[in-house]
């Protein structure tokens, strides 16, 4: 008798291992869409929040070109190279190329006038001039100069820049020379400071006053000399 003949069962439907796969690389969501909603959110307001932040960067240091941010100012007194020692100060070379970055100056082959200006510095200590010294931002080892710089002992501060319009505040040029300075204290005297231009009284720091044309600029500690200054005679053509 002949053997009966099974009909063998239907094939199992697998599913295609790919199909995950697939669906990953088609970037389709394997998580609930209240994920992805969450962090599309928390981007969303990271970018808004760098904006604002840039912002207010921009709006704090106002139109002065390159003049410092108020927190950038604070940290001045803690470069390398700053000392709140007794005058006299020669320039302070050896850490100057680390403090010129953050105090927003650069190094310059040779003197650009797109912006060229120039202020005058006395500093009084107890009735005596303290000289301001020839040759601050101007490096003659490494062969360069920056921005502010001064030629000689008279206290003219060079400004010049190769940008128009630029700016630069008395505590980047007393932070280049290397000596601490407040509101309370240049170097290493702190009876009383006080500060004018052009013969004027002033508050606040003077660390973050603009330089501007034919300044005349006097920092006073302690007792002050017979009479302050209220302009100066700059050379011609200065």
């Amino acid at each position: 008798m002949a053997k009966k003949v099974r009909t063998p069962p239907p094939p199992r439907r697998v599913q295609a291992p790919q199909k995950r796969e697939t669906r990953r690389a088609a970037g389709v969501p394997s998580r609930p869409p209240w994920f992805y909603a969450a962090i599309g959110a928390g981007a969303v307001a990271l970018v808004a929040a760098i904006a604002i932040g840039v912002i207010v960067v921009r709006n704090s240091s106002g139109s002065s070109g390159s003049s410092p941010s108020q927190a950038k100012v604070v940290s001045y007194n803690h470069l390398p190279g700053i000392r709140k020692t007794k005058a006299p100060w020669p320039p302070d070379y050896e850490f100057l190329a680390d403090r010129l970055l953050p105090l927003g100056l650069t190094t310059l082959p040779q003197e650009a006038v797109n912006t060229h200006y120039h202020s005058h510095l006395d500093i009084f200590v107890d009735g005596k001039k303290v000289k301001v010294p020839a040759l601050i931002g101007i490096n003659i080892g490494a062969q360069y100069l920056t921005q502010l710089h001064t030629h000689d002992t008279r206290g003219v501060i060079h400004v010049e820049s190769p940008k128009a319009n630029d700016h630069f505040t008395l505590g980047q040029f007393v932070a280049e020379w290397g000596v601490f300075l407040n509101g309370r204290c240049i170097g290493a005297y702190c009876n009383g400071l006080k500060w004018y231009v052009n013969g004027k009284r002033q508050v606040g720091d003077p660390q973050r006053y603009t330089l501007q044309p034919h300044d005349e600029i006097a920092i006073v500690v302690g007792k002050p000399p017979a009479k302050i200054p209220s302009k100066y005679q700059f050379l011609a053509g200065e």
